[in-house]
């Protein structure tokens, strides 16, 4: 099984270049599900329905979201009419929506896709790990579920990777998503669960992780606010992870980056 996932989208730049760049690139590499990271999708804070109807036109199965997925706050009923939009699942109890879904692929393959937040340099929310263990917990890999999808929205690559190695052999992938920034960490850990630590954004590069560069090195530089950050609208690079998982285990057999587009060097999935 073939899947793909895209990190953060931001602001317009991310939405055209998913748009553009997603149907080709499902149909040239055969994805038989995708999942995409939109909490940065409108205006650089939360998403709207209409941006989510837009990544799911595009080809994504699931869309996940992250710290920032109750800024829109029309997303606080929205997401209660779809069951492929999921928000970070170790939210506070009687937060709208749901952290985990389970998804029937193209090929008729049984996907579970689990959202968590961390909690390092993060707002206090409910322990990640033992929340994922849950979600997992009725949905064993290679049983009910054909494959297993954590997206754990964190600051810290330490944790990310902690995740990883909590998860190892019981989940496909663990991909890191929030800092905008693609790592080069991606591997196979021993007990075959895919990790990378920060799939990157969908976004214009030429830029301070997404936002017009004025303002931020104001700041840096200054120490004050003069004006709001502003998402960049410059050419946008598609950025994610791509993961072959094995027919029985549903863990993963090969990963490798993708980035396509924009000012980073290119990357294509060669499976």
């Amino acid at each position: 099984m073939r899947l793909l996932f895209l990190g953060d989208v931001m602001g317009r730049a991310g939405r055209d270049v998913v748009a553009e760049r997603l149907p080709d690139l499902i149909e040239q590499c055969r994805f038989d599900f995708v999942i995409v990271n939109g909490e940065n999708a409108s205006h650089g804070r939360g998403i709207t329905e209409a941006h989510y109807e837009l990544l799911r036109d595009a080809g994504a199965d699931v869309v996940t979201l992250g710290d920032h997925a109750f800024d829109q706050r029309e997303l606080m009923t929205a997401i209660e009419r779809h069951d492929t939009l999921i928000r970070p699942i170790n939210f506070p109890p009687g937060a709208p929506g749901r952290g985990a879904t389970m998804i029937t692929g193209r090929n008729g393959h049984q996907v579970l896709v689990v959202n968590a937040l961390g909690r390092v340099f993060m707002p206090p929310m409910d322990d990640p790990f033992r929340a994922v263990d849950n979600a997992i917990a009725s949905c064993p890999l290679g049983e009910q579920a054909d494959a297993i999808v954590v997206d754990f929205h964190a600051e810290a690559t330490s944790e990310m990777q902690g995740m990883g190695h909590y998860l190892d052999g019981r989940v496909s992938l663990v991909v890191g998503t929030h800092t905008h920034i693609p790592t080069s960490d991606h591997r196979i850990l021993r007990g075959g669960t895919g990790l990378m630590s920060d799939a990157g954004m969908c976004g214009d590069y030429d830029s301070v992780i997404g936002m017009e560069l004025e303002e931020p090195l104001n700041r840096f530089v200054t120490g004050l606010a003069r004006a709001r950050f502003t998402p960049s609208e410059g050419e946008a690079t598609l950025c994610g992870v791509a993961i072959e998982t094995d027919r029985g285990s549903g863990l993963c057999t090969q990963i490798q980056p993708v980035r396509i587009g924009g000012s980073l060097s290119q990357a294509l999935p060669q499976f």
